[in-house]
């Protein structure tokens, strides 16, 4: 086994009886505790008119960050592309990298929910071409003085100065997110950094897939993520550890039932079920989507996914639902303290 790294990932989901500005507050204080016991990065996601996501404006929460933490990288996972005017967010993206002194993470992706889209007037089925065409004129933005770029389903630009540039060239580190086996070759072929979710064995066909064409596009030279020499590859998992299996899964079972009211409210409210098979706890914990336990058991569940999936990262998620601050705080110091030294 090489070497395996961790970071974070989250959602930003609400939590009962707390304000909006304290889940911020609460949320720095975690990311910074993880900053200093040497976590590498800091994902978070985008989500849109649901309780899921109440920091939807990446950029804004990220830039607080920069300055709230010193080594921790930092970055969305991702930005919806199809929301986005691609110049706009190219400044953002050099700002925040300026910001954080070169510890941007720029995640990219085209976004899950139909809903979230359409209220925004995107159409989810043609999103890929939009997404295609937005990434094309995004990474020409953050790399040429002057812009003409663009096309028929995004906004045309030509001859269009510009003036930022991102403090890591050509470009932050990419990533993109997917449990799709075609969608996971076109991140190796271009050397993008991949995060999955799902069980270990189901997502290493996607693994396979990523390093398969990885290794097809050795010899290119026009990689879009080819100035990073070792791509990540991870899964997500939501984590709680405690000094027993038995406690763990008690807070886990408390502070479960509000996350997954917040996941599925938006599809709810739609009367779309198809969230409904991935969230009940038993069977999430069963099949190791979620890391419940001691610290003996969640280092023998992730020495076990690392031979499934075949994959060096984990996005771990301390924070979520009605889980307290201090039972977070408390998961993300036993697992950096007693797990981590392990990999």
């Amino acid at each position: 086994m090489g070497a395996v790294s961790f970071g974070l990932f989250d959602w930003i989901d609400e939590r009962d009886g707390c304000s909006l500005a304290e889940l911020y507050d609460t949320r720095i204080e975690l990311i910074r505790a993880a900053d200093e016991a040497g976590f590498d990065r800091y994902h978070m996601a985008e989500h849109q008119s649901t309780p899921l996501g109440m920091a939807p404006s990446p950029s804004v929460f990220l830039a607080a960050l920069a300055r709230e933490t010193r080594r921790i990288r930092l970055g969305p996972l991702v930005y919806l592309l199809p929301l986005y005017e691609p110049l706009r967010l190219a400044g953002e993206i050099a700002m925040l990298d300026h910001l954080s002194h070169g510890r941007l993470e720029l995640g990219v992706g085209r976004g899950v929910s139909p809903y979230e889209l359409g209220y925004r007037g995107v159409d989810h089925n043609g999103t890929k071409a939009v997404f295609d065409e937005s990434l094309d004129t995004l990474l020409a933005a953050l790399t040429e003085s002057t812009l003409t770029a663009g096309g028929p389903l995004t906004p045309h630009y030509e001859h269009v100065p510009v003036q930022l540039h991102p403090a890591q060239r050509p470009y932050p580190p990419l990533w993109y997110a997917t449990t799709m086996v075609d969608s996971s070759a076109w991140a190796g072929a271009e050397g993008v950094n991949l995060m999955g979710l799902g069980p270990a064995a189901d997502f290493r066909a996607c693994v396979d897939a990523y390093r398969d064409a990885e290794r097809a596009a050795a010899g290119r030279t026009d990689r879009l993520n080819g100035h990073v020499a070792q791509p990540c590859i991870g899964l997500q998992r939501q984590v709680v550890v405690a000094d027993t299996d038995e406690e763990a899964y008690a807070i886990a079972a408390a502070g479960y039932p509000r996350f997954v009211d917040s996941y599925s409210w938006l599809w709810r409210l739609h009367g779309d079920g198809r969230t409904a098979a991935r969230t009940d706890l038993a069977t999430n914990h069963a099949t190791g989507t979620m890391l419940i336990g001691s610290p003996a058991t969640i280092k023998d569940t992730l020495n076990r996914q690392i031979d499934e999936a075949g994959v060096n990262t984990f996005a771990l998620s301390f924070a979520w639902g009605n889980l307290t601050p201090q039972q977070s705080r408390q998961s993300l110091e036993r697992f950096a303290e007693q797990i981590m030294p392990a990999f």
